[in-house]
């Protein structure tokens, strides 16, 4: 059996759609994916396929890419302290800049476990393994994330207690979040979802507003020294502690 057969048949669904296949494999985004396809650049059982949308049944099919057999990258995980102005995209049709563009000498296509938006900093794990990224994204998961906010005026204890229970959003109620004082306006958030700007609508809900907002933890794993705008490899130990505390969030 293929190498990426043996990895797909253990790690994914029976079926997924081309795009998602060449993705998942390490090659590129889908949005490249859905380009080689259109370029006539991908082969399923010997044949050209121009429809990124055609599934694929790991247990029956051979996917190549420009006459190769499609297989699976060496599993890379990287620590990235995002900057603000940058978006977590592959590319942005407004010209932005993006994390890619600080990804210098990684030659394997990584995709971001879970997002930062365009003003707030901090730790981003870049990723090709997708079983890894699913776990961590998953809300049912619980898996905590945490961040320094300063804001726009001192956060009363009020304010405190109200996120802590938890605040109405327009999406729902969130989950308690654990808050920390440090300073007048300054506070540690830790939340367990990952909904859209989701600590600053929860000090909006509150009567604020989040000037800077940087994530410095997610589960164990520490941002700190890094600098901004570099990155670096994920050690074994960390490794360890994210599977750990992934398991653990989930039970």
């Amino acid at each position: 059996m293929p190498v990426w057969r043996k990895w797909f048949s253990s790690n994914v669904a029976a079926q997924k759609t081309l795009e998602r296949v060449i993705s998942k494999a390490g090659l590129g985004s889908r949005t490249q994916a859905r380009s080689w396809i259109h370029a006539r650049r991908v082969k399923v059982n010997g044949k050209i396929v121009e429809n990124p949308d055609h599934w694929v049944d790991f247990d029956r099919d051979r996917v190549e890419f420009d006459g190769k057999p499609l297989e699976v990258s060496e599993k890379v995980y990287l620590l990235l302290h995002k900057p603000t102005g940058y978006i977590t995209t592959f590319k942005d049709p407004e010209g932005r800049p993006t994390v890619y563009d600080l990804l210098q000498g990684v030659e394997t296509f990584l995709s971001p476990v879970g997002r930062l938006d365009l003003d707030t900093s901090g730790l981003l794990i870049l990723t090709n393994d997708t079983q890894l990224a699913e776990r961590m994204t998953n809300p049912d998961h619980h898996v905590p994330k945490t961040y320094l906010v300063a804001c726009e005026k001192p956060v009363s204890d009020d304010d405190i207690s109200s996120l802590r229970r938890g605040v109405v959003l327009n999406d729902g109620p969130t989950r308690p979040a654990i808050v920390s004082r440090k300073g007048a306006d300054r506070v540690e958030m830790v939340i367990t979802e990952g909904r859209n700007r989701q600590v600053r609508r929860m000090l909006e809900a509150v009567g604020n507003k989040v000037i800077t907002l940087t994530r410095v933890k997610i589960g164990q794993l520490e941002i700190g020294d890094l600098p901004v705008g570099r990155w670096r490899a994920l050690t074994p130990r960390e490794l360890e502690k994210l599977a750990a505390g992934n398991q653990r969030h989930r039970n």
